[in-house]
């Protein structure tokens, strides 16, 4: 999934990046509130880590213009500001969860990682596809109760496609969402990427959509619309 950093902060922000990256999450970086909005309004996020004290454009003028716009991304508030006004300010202005500094790192990607899911539909940590797990919390798969052996990008595109379950999605939509803007984005890649998965999944669950893309769902695939490859 793909995550917005905002932090202005530069220590923290290495080493927040560094965490979400761990967690397999593709990061791109703002630091002030201006830069902030246009990735906000140009970019196709999954979630947003917004801290309120940034230069520019202070946090939650970033989000209420975001929300006035009709973006409606989940926005997790980071900030060091500790107070009930303030936290009340954030969720007016349209925040989805609030962490407040100082902060364990891995609450933030537990926090992210459900916003994400709640976003999609998805309230449980596991994604569930006919025989198909995948922890999102530990990050282990399993067919059948066979254990998944998945690189890095191979659980980022399966993870994108469970939340998706039953819908259509482009190669450009799937890369989008599993790489960062710093990136080399070839969707020829994600061919490869997606047989590897198959190899391995052993089941037939993700389906080609002849000129659309991809879909992941349990059931077969209806005949016109796509054909295994």
């Amino acid at each position: 999934m793909r995550v917005l950093l905002v932090e202005d902060e530069p220590t923290l922000a290495l080493t927040l990046r560094r965490v979400l990256e761990r967690a397999g999450f593709a990061v791109d970086l703002a630091d002030d509130g201006e830069e902030a909005l246009f990735l906000g309004e140009t970019e196709p996020f999954d979630a947003v880590v917004l801290d309120l004290g940034l230069p520019r454009l202070d946090g939650i003028g970033v989000l209420r213009r975001w929300r006035a716009a009709g973006i409606g991304v989940p926005v997790l508030i980071l900030t060091a500001r500790g107070g009930w006004p303030e936290k009340v300010a954030g969720f007016e202005a349209g925040a989805d969860d609030y962490v407040t500094k100082p902060f364990e790192m891995e609450e933030v990607v537990l926090r992210l990682k459900a916003l994400i899911r709640r976003a999609a539909g998805h309230p449980s940590t596991e994604l569930v596809a006919g025989p198909l797990r995948l922890d999102t919390s530990s990050g282990r798969g399993s067919v059948e109760g066979r254990p998944l052996d998945l690189t890095a990008q191979e659980y980022k595109i399966l993870t994108y496609l469970l939340l998706r379950q039953g819908q259509t999605v482009s190669r450009s939509d799937i890369v989008e969402h599993v790489y960062d803007r710093d990136s080399d984005r070839d969707s020829n890649v994600i061919d490869v990427l997606v047989g590897r998965l198959r190899r391995k999944l052993g089941a037939p669950l993700i389906h080609t959509v002849r000129g659309l893309g991809y879909r992941l769902e349990a059931e077969s695939a209806p005949p016109d619309q796509g054909a295994l490859r």
